[in-house]
């Protein structure tokens, strides 16, 4: 795996055990933070930077008790491998927990921007959640590579019955990418120094397997 990050010395590990196999992912390190990845647990930060009223959200819980927040790279492949833990917990606490997607591309990844500009073009359109799933979906046959995938990225706004016109509107509109950047500064200011980094009720978690992500979710429930 071929990285031009910088790489973290704390390893967030979540173990998959799906088909008998075992996932581990750790914090993928930008040049565009103060320092590295996505760092240990520790106290509550700023509600309202952490999310946002136009924030993204993946699913919402009725009684707004329980809040995970996720700062994401497509192009990250930490953020792949815990794609389906999140996916899982989605399922799992359906109308319990309420989800939500922020933006943060590592300056690195060629194709990170790009791809965050695609699925925000998509989000105005009503269809983030078939594009997030479609960008990690397909990240082996675009992620790492030096040259624009955003035709790619058109085709699948293409596949997913999306207006092109508007599509090819809103990647062009400057406003698209700084809505990206937008929640990039956010991550900056609250700390995110990589990813994937997950915020539990306000609180920076480092959650070291599924099971411990469950039981952080439940103590937060039964609160």
């Amino acid at each position: 795996m071929k990285r031009n990050v910088l790489v973290s010395g704390v390893i967030v590990a979540l173990f998959v055990g799906v088909i008998g196999a075992v996932l581990a992912f750790a914090p993928d390190r930008g040049s565009g933070g103060p320092g590295g990845g996505g760092g240990g647990g520790g106290g509550a930060v700023d509600a309202a930077t952490l999310v946002r009223e136009n924030s993204h959200r993946l699913q919402t819980a009725a009684d707004g008790k329980v809040t995970v927040v996720e700062f994401l790279d497509f192009e990250c492949e930490a953020c792949r491998a815990a794609y389906p833990v999140v996916e899982d917990l989605r399922a799992k606490y359906e109308g319990k927990v309420t989800f939500v997607l922020r933006y943060f591309p590592i300056p690195s990844h060629q194709n990170s921007m790009n791809a965050a500009v695609a699925v925000e073009a998509a989000a105005q359109q009503g269809k983030l959640e078939p594009m997030y799933k479609k960008m990690y979906d397909t990240q082996a046959q675009w992620g790492e590579q030096q040259e624009s995938r955003a035709p790619l990225f058109r085709q699948f706004a293409q596949e997913l019955g999306l207006d092109l016109a508007a599509y090819d509107k809103a990647v062009a509109d400057p406003a698209t990418q700084k809505r990206v950047e937008a929640d990039r500064n956010d991550g900056v200011a609250l700390g995110v120094q990589g990813t994937p980094t997950f915020f539990l009720n306000g609180t920076m978690i480092q959650p070291q397997s599924v099971q411990d992500f469950e039981a952080k979710i439940d103590a937060a429930l039964a609160k």
